[in-house]
């Protein structure tokens, strides 16, 4: 249906459509539609329900959903047997107050009382596998019920949107973005926002401006975890996340071998610098099992462990070489759910399991004050 601009039904809802319409849940926002203003007008004409919905914008992807969803909602009501729809677009005055209503309810997104666990993805170098780790814990932890999303910090060597098989962009309304979402997980990246596989070229303050923007100008709604897939190294998005967001946990990444842990030490040490606490160690591609039992160890071994000890904090994980995990993410299907009892998939699991119950609340106050 396409929308129109011109509003023709008298405002209004019928207690009974707005009981089965408040159910209804803007699948961006993550809001219910009558509680955004987007259904204006909706009443009962004998067996016939007449609704108008304002979607936020013109270009809405999920309009189909939404009028779909609306169209359920209204026909479940007792008497109804037809629904008929008129779809519009909010008028620019009431898209602001829109946005400006979802700002204020939350006014500092992640700041330093959110209730949302902030969790880096640090690497001392490339190639080590650290975005894959970071797309297929997001998809484990959403998988055990948690509400994640998933930062792509990593501007030059963006790969988030590729792992999760995803060339969805955000919708804009105003001046927020909603992230999109792929495998129960919501995203973001630089990659969203360039053609085709267009390399990105910034220096500190332009990579400082992508980071905060991605923290203030997406719409994140209300999550339990957000991961960030950090740049490899030391330099400016490591300092800039520890100015934006110096209460955030970051996970080490390193391989077995020694070179690589001597600078995912390196890593960890940053973001200490910025009062940032290590949560500790994942080595990745520990070992490639044999058909006789054995483990072919391509990159060494042990230097996870010896990682960790010099950090002071625990090894979470140790994930073996998996042809499946090369494989899902070059597919853009992550292991963790396309292939769960693959070794490398299960290790992953593990440690989201072991995330999901260590989290850090002792000392923090609840954004609650007294009636």
């Amino acid at each position: 249906m396409t929308p129109s601009s011109e509003p023709s039904l008298a405002g209004g809802i019928d207690p009974a459509l707005q009981r089965a319409l408040a159910t209804v849940v803007d699948p961006e926002i993550r809001r219910p539609l009558v509680d955004l203003d987007m259904i204006p007008d909706a009443r009962l004409d004998g067996a016939t329900a007449r609704i108008r919905l304002e979607l936020t914008v013109a270009a809405c992807p999920a309009a189909d959903r939404i009028e779909a969803d609306v169209r359920l909602a209204a026909a479940s009501v007792a008497g109804v047997e037809q629904v008929e729809i008129e779809v519009a677009v909010m008028a620019p005055a009431k898209r602001q107050a829109l946005v400006e209503r979802l700002r204020g309810s939350r006014p500092a997104q992640f700041g330093p009382d959110t209730l949302t666990r902030i969790i880096a993805v640090a690497s001392g170098k490339g190639g080590v596998g650290k975005s894959t780790v970071t797309a297929n814990l997001a998809v484990a932890l959403a998988a055990r019920g948690l509400t994640v999303g998933v930062m792509d910090a990593d501007v030059h060597g963006y790969s988030i949107p590729a792992l999760l098989g995803t060339a969805a962009k955000p919708t804009r309304v105003g001046d927020m973005m909603m992230p999109p979402e792929a495998h129960g997980v919501r995203l973001v990246s630089i990659g969203m926002f360039v053609d085709g596989n267009r390399s990105v070229s910034w220096r500190g303050p332009m990579l400082h401006r992508t980071l905060q923007q991605f923290v203030t100008d997406v719409w994140w709604g209300d999550l339990d975890v957000l991961l960030i897939d950090m740049p490899p190294g030391t330099g400016d998005v490591a300092i800039s996340l520890g100015q934006l967001m110096p209460h955030a946990e970051v996970l080490v990444v390193t391989t077995p071998q020694k070179a690589a842990a001597d600078v995912a030490e390196r890593a960890a040490e940053v973001a200490r610098q910025t009062g940032q606490r290590v949560l500790g160690v994942v080595e990745n591609m520990a070992g490639l099992a044999q058909p006789d039992g054995t483990v072919l160890e391509l990159f060494g071994a042990g230097g996870g462990d010896e990682a960790a000890r010099r950090l002071g904090v625990p090894l979470l994980a140790r994930i073996p070489l998996s042809v499946a995990l090369r494989t899902g993410g070059d597919a853009g299907s992550p292991v963790v759910a396309a292939e769960p009892t693959d070794p490398a998939a299960a290790a992953i699991i593990a440690l989201a399991e072991s995330l999901r119950g260590t989290r850090p609340l002792a000392g923090r106050g609840l954004p609650l004050s007294p009636a």
